[in-house]
């Protein structure tokens, strides 16, 4: 019934505050495979901000507050291999959620992925060109899984799992939403790889669109 349950939205943007390193090319001449696929130079995406600081690629999710179980979705989350690069760089996925890594590439890519929480496989997968598709699952949340390639030692990619639908990877614009929050009160947290984690506690009332931004800082230095 559309008119008892409103959609409830959390939404905003991180920024980050500060000066942001310039990416380097990734030299891909040893794979002409890879180096084919790019007509500028690809670079690497562990810091991707826009001119007011707007930070790509963070992780936002409720961290506390949720009540009950959600339902795994059975359609499968992907990451892509294409032009030697994970896309996206940043995933999000549900506990024992489907996740199918693909190979566009037509070469040979060695899926390493490195969780540490208990309950979730490491796995070590070679995928040569003609293997196309290969699915895993993580069985347990964890903040966040690291995924490598062997083959190409700049491929990286980070998976948030989850038990819940409530995340969210930030857009090239910093901004971010999360639909469907039942009314109540969360501890929302956004995670970007280089800077430390920020929480937020929000509330949501009735059929409203709450806001939160965020602003990541890297710690200050300390003193000698």
């Amino acid at each position: 019934d559309v008119h008892q349950h409103r959609d409830h939205t959390h939404q905003g943007t991180v920024k980050y505050e500060g000066k942001v390193p310039k990416m380097k090319v990734i030299r891909m001449g040893a794979d002409p495979i890879c180096d084919a696929k790019h007509d500028s130079p690809a670079r690497a995406e562990w810091f991707l901000a826009g001119p007011d600081g707007e930070l790509k690629n963070v992780f936002v999710y409720v961290k506390e507050g949720l009540k009950g179980d959600y339902p795994v979705p059975s359609e499968a989350a992907v990451i892509d291999q294409n032009g030697c690069v994970y896309k996206p760089h940043v995933l999000g996925v549900q506990v024992g959620q489907p996740i199918n890594i693909l190979n566009s590439d037509g070469t040979l890519h060695n899926v390493h992925a490195l969780p540490k929480k208990k309950g979730n496989d490491k796995f070590n997968e070679a995928m040569p060109g003609a293997r196309k598709k290969i699915t895993k699952k993580f069985n347990t949340p964890e903040i966040m899984v690291k995924i490598k390639c062997d083959v190409h030692p700049w491929m990286g990619a980070r998976i948030g799992v989850v038990d819940h639908p409530f995340y969210a990877v930030t857009a090239e614009d910093g901004s971010y939403e999360i639909k469907g929050l039942p009314v109540g009160t969360y501890t929302i947290e956004v995670w970007h790889e280089k800077l430390p984690a920020k929480t937020a506690t929000v509330t949501v009332k009735g059929d409203e669109t709450v806001t939160s931004d965020f602003t990541l800082k890297r710690p200050p230095k300390k003193k000698k």
